[in-house]
């Protein structure tokens, strides 16, 4: 790594890739990030088939994103201070065990309340491997050029687990049975989850071990907090367009054209994220970020425009390219806001930020679809996008990392010097 730095050359995935131990979490850390991808799109698809309402699919959907966006922060607080390892067990037995007893209940035309009593827990216990995945990247990589192209990595990641996980998700509940995503996406989260947690040699050192037990919470950085608001836009654009698209698709009698069109949007988002990693940035992470948001929030007030497959698609795979900039930048920044020793929990605020904004918009939007048509549910990815925006805009003094000498967050206990934007 000293070598890439003194040649100037640019660090590059194949080099990442290199990184030793890096091939034993990443395998089964893709099976494991499965319920992020699969979890909504199939509660969506069952529920709506079983009561015929996007409302009540995109209600009981929320809860489980609500629930996810509540429990996560507090899995990555316990995961930074007892270990990956110690979380993950229990949490992924708790998923695949509440994703079926809610797969049962839909299919036995329960209440909608014993929906949301089923949603709770398997929301809570989505296991937060992204966040975990990233936390031991930090670990390996600490002070190496490669952080910035680990961070490009893992949105790319992220993104291909969204190109298949959806249309894995709807090939099966179309093809197969309403229930079988939700089946697939349990079984991938138990194997993928076990097998992550037995890569012990790669789990970052924590609270318990490194006798650094008193911490205090990542939300207080400031900059965490108004990035946590700006991925709720982000989020708000998972849950519309999914909602959105599975409405447009019905309402033109071709169910079956969904996966294509939600596939195409999270390609473009994986597309960018390669592009990003690849890229030498001259300008600061917070300038990329407002910028990226800027661009998001255009692509997004065309969606409602649409009334083709085509043009639907090639809408979709703008505003997916126009995402990984955004989520690749927010992440850099917190590896320079946030010390080590809190740094899984701050990945997950924002993890739980996309999945709060992404129950919010799977909520709004399928109230909307089922009032207003397809169409009106794409004013929910427009209206977090540029609320979001004008978050970063109104509040972006507080993204500047802090100086040689300040500390970085109160309580914490841990001077990171980092350069200013």
């Amino acid at each position: 790594m000293a070598s890439t730095v003194a040649s100037g050359k640019r660090p590059g995935y194949g080099q990442l890739l290199r990184t030793p131990g890096a091939w034993t979490f990443l395998l089964p850390g893709f099976a494991a990030r499965q319920p992020f991808a699969m979890l909504t799109i199939g509660i969506v698809l069952l529920v709506q088939h079983t009561t015929g309402s996007y409302g009540s699919a995109g209600a009981v959907a929320a809860v489980t994103g609500v629930s996810m966006a509540l429990f996560a922060p507090q899995s990555g607080k316990l995961a930074d201070r007892f270990g990956q390892r110690a979380v993950l067990l229990p949490g992924v037995i708790v998923h695949a065990l509440s994703v079926s007893a809610l797969t049962v209940l839909a299919l036995a035309d329960a209440p909608l309340w014993a929906l949301f009593a089923a949603a709770v827990p398997a929301g809570a216990s989505v296991p937060q491997v992204g966040p975990m995945v990233r936390a031991r990247w930090a670990a390996r990589l600490q002070g190496s050029p490669l952080r910035q192209t680990a961070a490009a990595f893992e949105s790319v990641t992220d993104e291909f687990t969204f190109v298949v996980g959806p249309v894995l998700a709807t090939a099966l509940c179309t093809g197969v049975h309403p229930a079988a995503g939700l089946i697939a996406e349990a079984g991938l989260t138990l194997v993928g989850g076990l097998l992550f947690a037995a890569q012990r040699r790669t789990q970052p050192a924590h609270g318990h071990i490194a006798g650094t037990s008193r911490r205090t919470s990542a939300l207080s950085v400031p900059g965490v907090r108004v990035l946590a608001v700006a991925f709720l836009g982000i989020g708000s654009v998972f849950g519309g367009m999914q909602v959105s698209l599975t409405a447009f698709s019905e309402e033109i009698g071709q169910p079956g054209v969904n996966g294509l069109l939600y596939g195409l949007f999270a390609a473009g988002n994986m597309l960018a994220g390669v592009a990003v990693g690849a890229i030498a940035w001259k300008t600061g992470p917070r300038r990329r970020l407002i910028a990226g948001y800027a661009a998001l929030t255009l692509a997004a007030s065309l969606l409602w425009t649409a009334h083709s497959v085509a043009l639907l698609g090639a809408l979709g795979l703008v505003v997916g390219l126009c995402i990984a900039p955004s989520l690749i930048t927010g992440y850099t920044l917190v590896d320079s806001l946030v010390p080590a020793s809190a740094r899984t929990e701050a990945f997950t605020w924002l993890t739980g930020a996309v999945a709060l904004g992404q129950a919010a918009g799977v909520t709004v939007a399928g109230r909307l679809a089922d009032g207003y048509g397809a169409s009106a549910g794409f004013a929910v990815p427009l209206a977090g996008t540029a609320l979001a925006l004008a978050t970063l805009v109104a509040l972006r003094s507080r993204l500047t990392p802090a100086t040689p000498g300040r500390v970085a967050a109160r309580g914490i206990g841990h001077r990171v010097p980092v350069t200013v934007d």
